[in-house]
């Protein structure tokens, strides 16, 4: 596994990370939120070795990155921000090029170059310049060379930003697949790119961790979890509502609002479980037309606004403040 314990990196009298740990196991993509600025690229760089902490320690497969920094390299694949290539070479030649420098000649590199090209679906513009390439092919080809050693770990900061929703699509497909045997890292700060492939995650906030738990446990800590919205015909409203407020399960009913066609209820829970939504909808009498209801998941914004304050915090660091050449 990846493992961080206490890691904090310091640029003078600024604190960028303080004291963040955490593991990431084998078959396991977890998610790095945070608003800009949180701390989450100082994270990345850091466990992929581009950055020196000031403390703490960062281990995979229990080799330390300090002790140990072209053994632990070996055994991660790294995708930075903004998909970073040469936009002067071919596809095939920065792939022969990033093959090169991990010590791959002959058969051994054609192999790896055209398995990571097969897996990245990048067969279409194998001998097209980078430049010429949309964001979406760029990113591709950056995917390509992170996973061209086949490394059993992923670092992944901002995959999917500024891609349109077909290649946010394919770069979360290509996630999933990967996800299968390898342990994989992701920075993001889009919130449905956790519902979509991640199994836990992780909330930064100041450089701080603030939460550690699946998107469904984020989810339940919604105010909104559990809140059921009826949306019915032909409704007696007062004795509907009477009766809904008389049930053990139901904490509160709120009228939403009310025609001659239908009326819609807002029912509140009085213990946020899927089997109570179950419970109070089997309450509802034959007779009574029900046009549609729906069970509210609960929000990620919601919890990501209320943990991280809605903003980046003031008077503290964000990465764009990181002095040249740290």
């Amino acid at each position: 596994m990846i493992r961080v314990d206490e890691l904090t990196k310091t640029f003078g009298s600024k604190t960028a990370v303080d004291k963040v740990s955490f593991t990431v196991k084998r078959g396991e993509v977890l998610g790095f939120l945070g608003p800009n600025g949180a701390g989450k690229s100082t994270t990345m760089r850091m466990i992929t070795g581009f950055l020196r902490p000031t403390s703490g320690s960062i281990s995979i497969d229990g080799l330390l990155l300090a002790e140990k920094p072209v053994e632990v390299r070996r055994r991660l694949g790294y995708l930075p921000e903004n998909a970073p290539v040469y936009p002067d070479m071919t596809v095939e030649g920065f792939l022969a090029f990033c093959a090169e420098a991990r010590g791959y000649r002959g058969k051994s590199k054609k192999l790896k170059i055209g398995a990571a090209i097969e897996q990245c679906f990048l067969a279409p513009v194998v001998h097209q310049r980078i430049g010429t390439l949309s964001k979406g092919y760029r990113q591709r080809v950056c995917f390509a060379q992170s996973i061209l050693h086949d490394p059993p770990y992923l670092v992944m900061d901002e995959p999917t930003d500024g891609l349109d929703p077909n290649q946010k699509h394919e770069v979360r497909e290509m996630i999933r697949r990967m996800s299968r045997d390898k342990a994989i890292l992701l920075s993001t700060h889009i919130l449905d790119e956790v519902d979509a492939v991640c199994q836990r995650a992780l909330i930064i906030a100041n450089g701080r961790l603030i939460a550690d738990d699946t998107p469904e446990g984020l989810r339940r800590r919604s105010s909104s979890y559990g809140t059921i919205t009826l949306v019915l015909g032909n409704a007696v409203t007062d004795r509907l509502k009477k009766r809904f407020e008389a049930l053990e399960e139901v904490k509160e009913v709120q009228v939403v609002s009310q025609t001659e066609a239908e009326v819609i209820l807002r029912l509140i829970p009085a213990r946020r479980e899927p089997a109570s939504a179950a419970r109070i909808l089997s309450q509802l009498e034959a007779e009574q037309d029900l046009l549609s209801f729906a069970v509210d998941r609960g929000r990620l914004d919601e919890i990501f606004r209320s943990l991280t304050g809605g903003s980046n915090g003031t008077g503290r660091f964000t990465e764009n403040d990181q002095p040249a050449g740290s």
